[in-house]
């Protein structure tokens, strides 16, 4: 296998994914330089991930239509420049417009990362470029608060946006120099009513639920542009129904494999995403740990998520995506509950054993996924697929920040009090039965699904020619 077409893709997954989580951290020193609210300053957050919503559905079509090499570059330069005019930004206005130019370049370059990876790899070796391309997917939204905090704090806040530049140059030039270069595509016309209805579905529901479980709006915002997404979602799956060729095709659902592995990971993306939001916030609030000390134990998450890459594709050959994925899921759900149990006088390194444990179980278990769910994918349907899996991991995440959000927000309506250390165990241990809904969509699988990419047969593993046993 080539490992350098997936590290090169791996650079621009990394900026996409802990940009959205780096000036979490820093908020408060860039509300004071540019004179707003730190509250306020939230909305930059949304803006990023609106952004991304808005236009994930058009990345296949242009990739298809301009070539998909060309376009991850030029992808990188906007993203480049987006980072640029963040750190340049003189105002709240100024700096969510430039979170926004930011999300643009984002929203082309993750699903066009996963779609070359596809069309460029033979499924047989599937598992193993996915092992390097999903690194910066968990590895980059734990390394964004410390690396932010770190940053804000020794040098200045500037900076977090100032060190895409070299990265984002280093990564056009690598494409260009290795990336295959994919000839165009035949496109059909675009959907224009569908890019309408997806565009305020996906960024509705994520700006709902944003404000919902991050009040920088009255809450009544929040459910209000929920409830206008939902609705303009339905409208939209009664357009797809007669649109010659909708933005986004919901008949590639119609494969089996491909619909289970999308909502089960989907579950298990919600349940992930409120550790970012939890964890923090209990080790500073109930354990007096700083925003630095606190990321320094999360990242963590990230060495675990790099040592599983070793051994990741000899897990799935041998036992099978299904027995690989309901262990991993198992070993999730008990990750929760054990976070759950931390409290202030829990040993350091306790605490640091627990999160490598998750990376390792979440890496292993999106590695597999994210290759085999497109085991039954055929080429001319790769961008489709990419698109629409690419949707569902940025309304997994910002379902899971709602989650987390929302749980905490229960907990106090139900003691009347102020948020302690037994409010964050409690939505921990409540996530964790959350988390179990990951096991649904895979019950039906088969032992052998996803062989063509897993290498597993059955017990007669080494010969293909069986069918398995």
């Amino acid at each position: 296998m080539n490992r350098v077409t997936p590290l090169i893709l791996a650079v621009a997954m990394f900026m996409e994914m802990m940009d959205a989580t780096v000036i979490a951290t820093s908020l408060p020193a860039i509300a004071a330089d540019i004179g707003t609210d730190p509250v306020a300053l939230k909305l930059a957050m949304t803006a990023y991930l609106v952004s991304l919503a808005m236009f994930i559905p058009l990345s296949g079509w242009i990739a298809d239509r301009f070539g998909a090499r060309r376009v991850f570059c030029w992808a990188i330069v906007v993203f480049v420049i987006g980072s640029l005019c963040c750190a340049f930004s003189f105002s709240l206005e100024t700096f969510v417009g430039s979170r926004f130019l930011q999300g643009m370049g984002g929203s082309i370059m993750t699903p066009l990362a996963r779609l070359v990876l596809v069309r460029s790899t033979e499924k047989k070796d599937l598992v193993n470029a996915m092992a390097w391309l999903t690194l910066p997917a968990l590895i980059g939204p734990l390394m964004g608060p410390p690396l932010g905090g770190f940053l804000t704090t020794y040098v200045s806040w500037h900076w977090i946006f100032f060190i895409n530049v070299p990265i984002g140059i280093f990564g056009i030039i690598a494409a260009v120099l290795y990336l295959p270069k994919f000839e165009r595509q035949p496109t059909d016309p675009i959907d224009w009513p569908g890019f309408v209805m997806t565009s305020i579905a996906f960024s509705g529901i994520l700006f709902g639920l944003s404000v919902i479980s991050l009040p920088v709006l009255p809450p009544l915002v929040g459910i209000s542009a929920t409830v206008i997404g939902v609705i303009s979602g339905w409208m939209y799956l009664r357009h797809a129904k007669k649109a010659p060729h909708p933005v986004l095709n919901p008949q590639i659902f119609q494969h089996d494999l491909f619909r289970r592995i999308t909502l089960a990971s989907f579950f298990f993306r919600v349940a992930m995403g409120t550790t970012p939001f939890l964890l923090p916030l209990m080790m500073q609030l109930g354990f007096g740990y700083t925003p630095f000390e606190a990321g320094l134990v999360m990242l963590f998450g990230a060495a675990g998520a790099i040592t599983a890459k070793s051994f990741v594709k000899p897990a799935y050959k041998s036992f099978g995506f299904r027995n690989v994925v309901v262990v991993t899921t198992a070993i999730s759900s008990l990750v929760f509950v054990a976070t759950g149990l931390f409290h202030p006088t829990t040993p350091i390194w306790a605490m640091m054993a627990v999160m490598m444990c998750a990376g390792l179980a979440r890496s292993t278990y999106f590695t597999g996924s994210n290759a085999v769910m497109f085991g039954d994918i055929e080429s001319k349907e790769a961008a489709q697929a990419s698109v629409i899996f690419a949707v569902s991991v940025q309304l997994g995440l910002a379902t899971g920040v709602a989650l987390a959000g929302g749980l905490l927000e229960v907990r106090t309506l139900i003691t009347g009090a102020a948020l302690s250390v037994e409010d964050f165990q409690w939505a921990f241990m409540a996530v964790a039965l959350f988390s179990l809904l990951a096991f649904l969509p895979v019950i039906g699988v088969s032992r052998t699904a996803g062989a063509e990419v897993s290498g597993y047969y059955g017990r007669r593993a080494d010969n293909p020619s069986t069918g398995g046993g």
